[in-house]
């Protein structure tokens, strides 16, 4: 039993659900400083987004291997359907009772925020689905790194926000901006990291397309967006952005030393920037 529950946690790819929990957790962050958060609310809002990105894994899980993305042999962590550790007929299971969980939630939501939500909500799922499945996914055509910055980002932390204040609010949009483009630097790493397997199916993501130095360019960018957001949300006050410049050189830095599989440890790195970014925006945040 246990290790069917651990196999399970690899395949929905737990390690990478920061993304979808810290655009959220700044969302109620910002909307901390204005109202008491309704806490029923705020964990119904982190289950929903984990869930929502659980379906985008679970869907490019069996999509990628039906194109043969996913190989036996991949530089980037195992798959189970690759390995022949699950079916094809589990996942789609487990497909279906993650969209039944996403929308029992999202209904939930919808009572508490309304017409917004229940947009967000439905463009959510459309993505997490579209994101690979389809002749035209967006992870194909190489349009994902938009979607990424968005969905985890402005989009996750404003309406976490909303549902809590029912007002917009700039700094959760800024902030999560600042999430949204650190989430993209993961995808980036991800896409220089499959760059042959990707190219020898027709995957045309934007390494693909533009080759290497345009991505090691491209997380260059969003890592110094991801600052300068910080930077306008505090304004000139000397906190968070200055450590977060630091380790985004840091980054940029190994990313152009990185080689083969060392690229899945510089991803896991990537990904915990943005649990690093939350936790120095909650020291901000406590300290005014």
């Amino acid at each position: 039993m246990a290790n069917k529950i651990i196999k399970w946690l690899r395949i929905v790819r737990l390690h990478t659900l920061t993304a979808a929990f810290c655009p959220v957790f700044i969302g109620l962050l910002v909307a901390s400083k204005t109202c008491q958060i309704d806490w029923t609310i705020a964990i119904v809002t982190l289950l929903c987004a984990m869930a929502i990105q659980i379906l985008a894994n679970l869907v490019n899980d069996i999509y990628d291997y039906k194109r043969g993305a996913d190989k036996r042999d991949r530089s980037g962590y195992k798959r189970a359907l690759a390995q022949g550790e699950v079916s094809v007929e589990s996942i789609k299971r487990a497909i279906k009772i993650d969209i039944c969980f996403c929308i029992l939630l999202g209904a939930f939501l919808i009572l508490k925020g309304g017409v917004p939500i229940l947009l967000i909500g439905l463009f959510s799922l459309l993505f997490a689905w579209l994101y690979t499945a389809t002749k035209h996914s967006l992870s194909y055509l190489g349009i994902a790194d938009i979607f990424v910055l968005l969905f985890f980002g402005p989009i996750a932390s404003c309406g976490t926000t909303f549902l809590q204040t029912h007002t917009f609010s700039f700094e959760s949009m800024l902030l999560g901006l600042a999430c949204g483009s650190l989430a993209t630097c993961v995808l980036v790493v991800n896409n220089i990291r499959d760059y042959i397997d990707d190219k020898s199916v027709q995957k045309k993501t934007l390494t693909v397309r533009l080759g290497k130095k345009f991505s090691y360019a491209e997380y260059l960018f969003f890592m110094l967006l991801a600052v300068a957001m910080d930077f306008v949300s505090v304004g000139f006050v000397l906190k968070s952005w200055c450590v977060l410049l630091v380790v985004a050189v840091i980054m940029f830095i190994l990313l152009l030393k990185c080689q083969e599989r060392e690229y899945n440890d510089l991803l896991a790195k990537t990904g915990l920037i943005n649990v690093l970014f939350c936790v120095l925006k909650t020291i901000d945040v406590f300290a005014l």
